[in-house]
């Protein structure tokens, strides 16, 4: 079955705060390159649940005029 917009946000969401949190161990950790390429994974699953959470948006503004 194929995930809702909310639920594929959700993930991404998800999925940016942990590239976010292993690059914050690794600049900790002086790894400043892994941590370099860890925020730049993060901003793109950022950039990917900001896409899903517009599609939710637009998925609960059809459902709310179908009522």
């Amino acid at each position: 079955m194929p995930q809702s917009p909310h639920d594929r946000a959700a993930e991404f969401h998800n999925k940016a705060a942990h590239a976010h949190e292993a690059a914050a161990t690794a600049h900790g950790k002086g790894d400043h390159l892994t941590a370099h390429e860890l925020t730049k994974q993060a901003h793109e699953y950022s950039r990917d649940a900001h896409e899903y959470s517009v599609q939710a948006l637009e998925h609960a503004r059809k459902a709310a005029a179908r009522e």
